[in-house]
């Protein structure tokens, strides 16, 4: 059975992974029969917001453990991500990929990526293992791909596709029932919900195509 690692950022999709892409990717890795092996960095997350209001609140919580909610417990810290026990990589998407496993969110492309997410994105790379990416995660794997010209999509957002370009990725227009596929450096990708108005049910094609690819080139 393979066994693919799932990158959770938290959990919400203002201050960590988007629970409805999180879940979906879970969903379709069981369907093509593989096993899902979740991961998220142990480290306070940038901050907390309502998902109300969407204001900002007040404390601090912790991503592992925010992330746990959607693995129901079973989740291990990204440090332990090691890429001879993987097949592949999914990475779900929510505003937690650009604020807590990088800073896209704040610094643009001048940014920085988590260490332990850079380490797992170049290992996979480097052994020719397939990572797939969904809403915003394309953009922010370009922090470690992007100087090797990585292909992805993030759908239509021209400021996002921008900051792609800016650290040598290159974009292509997608909807949101639909992938890309860099077959030279087996990246897969979807925009998911960076169509804020989505249908689920496009959502759910896109990702269910994604993850299939991407399980097809591991």
């Amino acid at each position: 059975m393979k066994k693919i690692g799932v990158i959770l950022a938290g959990s919400g999709y203002l201050d960590g992974a988007e629970i409805r892409e999180a879940v979906l990717s879970l969903l379709s890795i069981d369907k093509c029969g593989a096993q899902a092996v979740i991961f998220a960095p142990n480290k306070v997350q940038h901050h907390v917001v309502n998902h109300l209001d969407m204001s900002d609140q007040s404390g601090q919580r912790n991503v592992l453990e925010e992330a746990a909610r959607i693995a129901r417990g079973k989740v291990q810290d990204l440090k332990m991500a090691n890429a001879d026990e993987l097949d592949a990589l999914i990475i779900p998407g929510g505003f937690g990929v650009a604020k807590n496993l990088s800073t896209l969110a704040f610094d643009g492309p001048n940014g920085s990526i988590d260490e332990d997410f850079k380490k797992i994105l170049l290992d996979m790379n480097h052994k020719g293992k397939p990572i797939g990416a969904i809403c915003i995660a394309p953009a922010v794997i370009c922090y470690a791909l992007g100087q090797k010209g990585v292909e992805v999509t993030i759908g239509n957002d021209e400021g996002t596709a921008q900051a792609i370009e800016a650290l040598g990725g290159k974009h292509f227009n997608c909807k949101a029932n639909e992938i890309h596929i860099d077959g030279n450096l087996k990246v897969v990708s979807t925009p998911a919900y960076m169509y804020d108005d989505g249908k689920l049910s496009d959502i759910a094609e896109g990702i269910d195509k994604c993850v299939k690819t991407t399980l097809e080139m591991a």
